[in-house]
């Protein structure tokens, strides 16, 4: 009899700032949401999906995905949508399989639970309790003791931006074929410090995070572990659980796997002064990237990112930009569809007077809506849909919605009716624009555009934008999160397993 498997996704990246709702149609956005019809979308894609999709091949097992759900990182995901996707993963277990697969981000708040992934893996283990469970987690995942008790196996993205998704599910999958043949017995051990890193400098590809990585990678490449993980937590979710953590699956005996959580960790923590972000003005930024030379120089909004929760509509950097008088520049996508359906009424070559973007109010950052009046012409009307071909999530399909382009002269802005991460250069092409001709390319990103723009790139410049996704964290008002934590107490001593004054 072949092995039969669960294998779902349901992947969120919760910025309890964020004002943006998470529905169960958020989840729907980026493709089908289960079956027959999602396993042909993720088939052969760098995702989380297609990696244990292709272990499942492989193996020759027979396998069902009864959830597919994978949303734009916002606000709180909602209780019905939560309950949906849990009980069609429940009810899936329940049937009868030898084995689950899940590709969950880590970082999922809803309306009732700081931990949605961990309370799935309770109601899991409440109807499976003996089952093998691997899970394949996002960098950005705040670990807790409900996911690493419900979960057999757990591996995390090594790269950010993430352009090892698919591998990272092989990783997890290869475990566990290996323990339904009985040739391992995987024990998972983890730890935490007590750091809040920023996201802008905590990329396993530059220090201080590149030596965490590394230590983990050669322990399971080198087989002195089943499986070691690395997670940098996200800073905006205000929730107890926050920190940097790590998780090693072992193979039966557990102490060659705490000694490498105490390597890493006591690493991270001698170190942690390199996790901070040190903010300066914008308009300093922008002036800075006109004396550059060459093109083209990418100027990247991260304050108003998309793949951290960001609306993708705050005006603050293209309207600097203007103020300074940049030309040659592509710029978006804006996510704005009442402009979008104003290009498209008027018609390809027609001039147009918009108040673009600023349409979202942030509350929990204090800042208002705020449109900028511009006008320019409308030089292309696009469905908004293109095959990525760069190195992050390659092979599968982005669906920005309608999406127009506005030139302005000086500038070619893209509006869409759907928020996109820029992390290829299809945003742009895909609509007439060559990215690599402009001397100026403003996205909003933080890490994920270096997947496809920093290879086109002169220079890079990044841009403190406003917006719920900012890097500088005295703009928050955390109320939830555990103190002590740093850098909220710089002058903290580490006591036994947790933070002690």
């Amino acid at each position: 009899m072949p092995t039969k498997l669960v294998i779902a996704m349901m992947m969120h990246e919760t910025n309890t700032f964020s004002p943006l709702p998470t529905p169960i149609e958020s989840f729907a956005r980026r493709g089908a949401i289960s079956g027959a019809a999602a396993i042909a979308d993720a088939e052969g894609t760098n995702t989380p999906l297609g990696g244990f999709i292709d272990i499942a091949r492989q193996a020759g097992a027979e396998f069902t995905v009864p959830i597919a759900g994978n949303a734009h990182p916002s606000g709180l995901v909602t209780n019905a949508a939560f309950e949906a996707m849990t009980a069609a993963i429940v009810e899936a277990v329940a049937a009868g399989c030898d084995g689950v697969m899940l590709a969950l981000h880590g970082a999922m708040v809803t309306e009732t639970w700081d931990d949605g992934e961990g309370e799935l893996l309770n109601r899991l283990r409440a109807v499976a309790p003996e089952l093998p469970i691997a899970v394949a987690l996002d960098f950005h995942a705040q670990m807790t003791e409900a996911m690493t008790r419900g979960a057999s196996i757990i591996t995390g993205y090594r790269t950010y931006p993430h352009v090892d998704m698919a591998e990272t599910s092989r990783r997890a999958g290869r475990t566990l074929l290996r323990t339904l043949a009985g040739e391992v017995s995987p024990k998972i051990v983890w730890d935490s410090r007590p750091i809040m890193s920023s996201t802008l400098v905590h990329t396993p590809s530059r220090e201080p995070m590149q030596s965490l990585m590394a230590m983990a990678a050669a322990a399971e490449d080198g087989g002195a572990v089943l499986n070691a993980s690395v997670f940098g937590g996200f800073p905006q979710a205000d929730i107890p659980h926050l920190a940097l953590s790590s998780v090693v699956v072992c193979d039966g005996r557990t102490a060659e796997g705490e000694l490498l959580l105490a390597r890493i960790l006591d690493a991270a923590w001698e170190h942690r002064e390199g996790f901070l972000f040190h903010p300066e003005p914008l308009s300093q930024q922008i002036a800075r990237a006109k004396t550059l030379e060459g093109g083209p120089i990418v100027l990247a909004d991260h304050g108003d990112n998309t793949a951290s929760g960001g609306t993708q509509d705050v005006m603050s950097v293209i309207e600097e930009a203007i103020r300074q008088e940049l030309a040659d520049v592509c710029a978006g996508p804006i996510c704005d569809p009442a402009s979008v359906a104003q290009m498209i009424a008027a018609g390809v070559g027609a001039e147009v007077t918009l108040d673009l973007g600023g349409k979202v109010e942030m509350p929990s950052m204090g800042l208002p809506a705020k449109p900028l009046r511009i006008t320019g012409k409308v030089r292309a009307i696009t469905d908004g849909a293109f095959t990525v071909t760069g190195p992050m999530a390659t092979g599968s399909v982005i669906r920005m919605g309608r999406t127009a382009v506005l030139d302005t002269g000086r500038m070619q802005i893209v509006v869409s009716e759907q928020r996109c991460e820029p992390y290829d250069l299809g945003v742009f092409t895909h609509c007439g624009i060559d990215p690599t001709r402009k001397r100026y390319v403003l996205i909003k990103s933080r890490q994920h555009f270096r997947a496809g723009f920093e290879p086109i790139a002169r220079h890079i410049v990044m841009c403190d934008g406003d917006g719920c996704t900012a890097s500088d964290l005295a703009l928050f008002d955390y109320r939830h999160i555990r103190r002590p934590l740093y850098p909220f107490d710089p002058d903290m001593v580490l006591g036994r397993n947790e933070a002690a004054n």
